[in-house]
């Protein structure tokens, strides 16, 4: 049995914050962001939580699937911005959905927490253990970054795309592979709370996102080709068969080598980076959920996913829709 996409959904935030927006706050332009970056506006939380959000996409996901919340199996929520650091957002959303049945938990593998929660819920679903899966990848970034740093802070938005998965016998998941890099985990990190107990001083506060930029686009380049490469070979399918390569929206200048390393054409190369700016872990999901709902996903489409982020972690999965 194969983890087959049957749902998925999408939430942003009401508030939409462009770059003419950002340039009235700090020293930038809307043409200096989209030059480097292709994103034009990206939303931002005012009201709106982690939980709120993904909880609004995994109510659209379950609506798209057809099956209830209370058939759900497995729940997992892929999040570095959850709102509590106890319970996980995954159980906060199963008790806003009354997904009694679900077994609940995060990951946090950053821009590649979806592939991994992906490969979580294939293996449980291929196993037998659980038939039933909703996904949902969801992040406020903006509680995050600092607002005086041009160079991190107008990359990020914030979000939340969900995915119901079931147990089929034909299509789904074909082939995965993940990855991680921890010696490099220094190139895009935030810092947590610090020790504070009768024993040890009052340190720090936490602090902001921190990126090395280029270290991570070299890092993006060389590694998602190869990523996508290997499961291409393990699914023995040629890139030319592709339906579209689907990417987390980190950049579109990392896209676009993407697709020129893979020596395919960047029209099968979807983007809405410039809509919704980076996303983390919601990126996919968000993208995923937009071209279904747009119609442009028909049975026997053979997708690439990929993602990449902190940590330093990758993955890549080829499937059927």
């Amino acid at each position: 049995m194969n983890a087959k996409i049957i749902g998925t959904g999408w939430e942003l935030p009401a508030y939409e914050a462009d770059n003419h927006y950002l340039s009235t706050i700090m020293d930038t332009s809307d043409e200096w962001i989209t030059e480097r970056t292709g994103i034009r506006k990206r939303y931002l939380a005012r009201e709106e939580t982690t939980t709120s959000l993904a909880a609004g996409a995994a109510k659209k996901a379950l609506a798209s699937s057809g099956l209830r919340a209370e058939q759900i199996d497995l729940l997992i929520v892929a999040t570095i911005t959850s709102d509590t650091e106890t319970p996980s957002t995954a159980c906060r959303i199963q008790a806003e959905l009354g997904a009694v049945h679900a077994v609940a938990f995060d990951v946090n593998a950053a821009c590649a927490g979806f592939l991994y929660a992906l490969h979580v819920a294939d293996a449980f679903i291929k196993s037998g253990i659980y038939k039933n899966a909703l996904l949902i990848g969801a992040e406020t970034l903006s509680k995050l970054l600092d607002w005086t740093d041009r160079s991190t802070c107008v990359l990020f938005g914030d979000g939340a795309g969900a995915a119901v998965l079931t147990a089929a016998e034909q299509g789904g998941v074909i082939a995965q592979s993940v990855g991680s890099d921890g010696s490099r985990w220094e190139a895009l990190s935030c810092m947590g709370r610090v020790v504070h107990n009768p024993v040890c001083p009052e340190q720090a506060a936490p602090g902001f996102l921190q990126m090395n930029g280029q270290e991570v686009f070299k890092f993006a380049i060389k590694t998602v080709p190869l990523c996508i490469e290997e499961v291409l070979r393990k699914a023995e399918l040629p890139a030319e068969e592709v339906t579209y390569f689907l990417l987390h929206q980190a950049n579109k200048r990392i896209i676009q080598s993407v697709a020129k390393r893979l020596k395919q054409p960047e029209d099968r190369f979807p983007m809405n980076i410039d809509q919704c700016a980076n996303t983390s872990a919601a990126s996919l999901p968000i993208l995923l959920a937009q071209m279904n709902e747009q119609g442009r996903l028909h049975p026997g489409d053979r997708l690439v996913l990929s993602g990449f982020g902190a940590g330093l972690t990758w993955g890549a999965c080829v499937m059927e829709w």
